[in-house]
């Protein structure tokens, strides 16, 4: 990086809120160590940080907690970081509105630690929540098991404010849950992964806290027989806020001894709301569950739900690739399965879980030591076979440079690439913000 670009990025952030050297560990990233990070501490000096940057064509990384920074393709050559950390303030809370206004360097776990003060609580549920910001949670459109019930950021967030990349700061949305009027800009920045604008605040709609959360697992000795109990509870008077679907490696992560075994299965439901009808719903399930072979039945402990998002991803020590599947719910078990047999026939195991009610499943692949990446592929491209097959698409969430040059992190976009690529020249005039990290190019 030009010397004289570097001594204006220091003159706006401040010196000490320049990171080199060493301390540009925690950014590197497949590998590839940025130049510098900056830590801006407002949305004006993440203005003239974009600005300058862009000016002399330096890429951008946008940076929350990190969780999802190996989602996508890296950018193309060494750039910039831009840490959000010092941007992690709850600016306003109305609990009357059920709305709250949010910096997005602010943890999702500290967010949900204001709110529950207050009594209320924002029904998003991602991974890692204790690293992953608000803004990064938007920009990469994570959530975690609650999504059956409360959907994902698409349905939360009602404002936002971003900085595009010529440095313009533009606000869209509003403050309230009635925000009708004009081209819903908040949802084009949703899973955007930071190559639209880079996110500074947030608007987001809050529940009331409920009086009871429960998690019940039940044990099937056939995936079939847990599909079709999921299908079933779907079908039936219960509202379950979580429906997952675990094999015997996911749920020997989450700790689930009873589940542990070849061919074992874990039906996982969560249900919130006043207690006597959690109780009764808890007990409905029980009923249905015996009807197609459950057995073991029991609840899990409150620290179970933030590991439920990611158990076939922590299954493995060090999994050779991790992959989304997104299909139709009623071909959940199918395809778990069909994914399973491709694995085991290449000598690989897998770890699957999945929402069964909304059909996204995260598959992951475990090798020998090292990893061969030919037989990692194949499995790959089987896989994203099979979510087409079954009406739906794919994403390489994580693997290794030398499976990503043989698989492509994205399904082809089609006709609607051209239209994203359209938005991304508008926003990003001059391609710095992670450019070629997303779906078709951008």
């Amino acid at each position: 990086m030009d010397i004289a670009v570097l001594d204006k990025l220091r003159a706006v952030v401040g010196p000490t809120n320049v990171l080199g050297t060493v301390e540009l560990a925690p950014y590197v990233v497949e590998g590839r160590t940025p130049e510098a990070a900056l830590v801006p501490g407002s949305v004006d000096e993440v203005r003239a940080v974009v600005e300058i940057a862009a000016g002399a064509g330096i890429p951008i990384v946008p940076w929350g907690g990190g969780t999802a920074a190996a989602v996508g393709t890296p950018t193309p050559q060494a750039g910039i970081v831009l840490d959000l950390k010092r941007l992690g303030q709850l600016v306003e809370h109305e609990p009357g509105d059920l709305t709250a206004t949010v910096e997005a360097g602010m943890t999702m776990a500290a967010l949900q630690s204001a709110l529950r003060a207050r009594g209320q609580w924002l029904s998003l549920d991602p991974p890692d929540p204790e690293q992953a910001t608000i803004g990064g949670v938007i920009a990469a459109n994570a959530s975690g098991p609650r999504r059956h019930l409360y959907g994902t950021a698409r349905d939360l967030l009602i404002g936002v404010t971003v900085v595009t990349g010529d440095g313009v700061v533009v606000r869209g949305g509003g403050k309230v849950v009635k925000n009708v009027a004009g081209y819903d800009l908040p949802k084009l920045f949703v899973g955007s992964h930071g190559t639209l604008g880079v996110i500074v605040s947030v608007t987001v709609k809050l529940r009331p806290l409920p009086d009871d959360e429960r998690l019940v697992a039940v044990v099937f000795d056939r995936l079939k027989d847990a599909g079709a109990a999921a299908r079933a509870v779907v079908a039936s008077d219960l509202i379950p806020n979580a429906l997952e679907i675990l094999d015997a490696e996911a749920a020997r992560a989450l700790g689930l001894q009873s589940a542990e075994g070849p061919g074992r299965y874990t039906l996982v439901v969560g249900f919130d709301g006043v207690r006597e009808q959690v109780e009764w719903q808890c007990s409905e399930l029980g009923r249905i569950a015996a009807q197609f072979g459950g057995h073991a039945a029991g609840a899990l402990p409150a620290e179970a739900w933030p590991r439920l998002a990611s158990a076939s991803r922590d299954a493995f020590d060090a999994p050779a690739a991790v992959m989304r599947l997104v299909v139709l719910p009623a071909a959940v078990s199918e395809a778990i399965e069909q994914g399973t047999n491709a694995a085991r026939q290449r000598g690989l195991r897998s770890a699957w879980s999945c929402h069964a009610g909304v059909g996204v499943i995260t598959a992951a692949l475990a090798s020998g030591a090292p990893p061969e990446p030919g037989p990692i592929a194949s499995v790959l491209h089987e896989w994203r076979a099979l979510a087409k097959a079954a009406g739906g698409h794919a994403t390489l969430d994580w693997a290794p440079l030398a499976v990503k040059s043989a698989v492509p992190v994205w399904d082809d976009a089609g006709a609607a690439g051209r239209i994203m690529q359209r938005l991304k020249a508008s926003l990003d005039p001059h391609n710095v913000l992670n450019p070629g990290r997303f779906v078709a190019g951008i």
